[in-house]
């Protein structure tokens, strides 16, 4: 199984603080940086930073919302990101189911 990975998209979730924002805006169905900053242990310009880089690769959209902008999860982005997550797994499975029968072959051969 051939898995391809959206590099861009996982070095942007491999952050917790990404993590746990996008935990944030899933629950409350959206956001600004000021609710967010409000909500997180980081100043609202660390959001924002934040924000941007989810909104580079496609996790978050973004609308003008008055003076500021609401930032709601792209669940279409969301899932294509789990479903990598879950091919990478199944094919570290497979290679990990490969290297255990290898070694309970070595391990036979060395009780004959």
């Amino acid at each position: 199984m051939n898995v391809t990975v959206d590099d861009e998209l996982w070095s942007a979730v491999g952050d917790p603080t990404r993590r746990r924002m996008l935990d944030v805006l899933l629950a409350d169905g959206g956001g600004t940086a000021t609710t967010l900053s409000g909500q997180l242990p980081v100043t609202r310009q660390a959001v924002a930073k934040h924000l941007g880089v989810l909104h580079r690769v496609g996790l978050v959209h973004v609308t003008p919302s008055g003076r500021e902008r609401r930032y709601e999860v792209d669940e279409a982005q969301l899932a294509r990101a789990v479903a990598q997550l879950s091919a990478v797994g199944a094919t570290w499975d497979a290679r990990l189911q490969r290297i255990k029968r290898i070694a309970e072959a070595i391990q036979r051969g060395q009780e004959s």
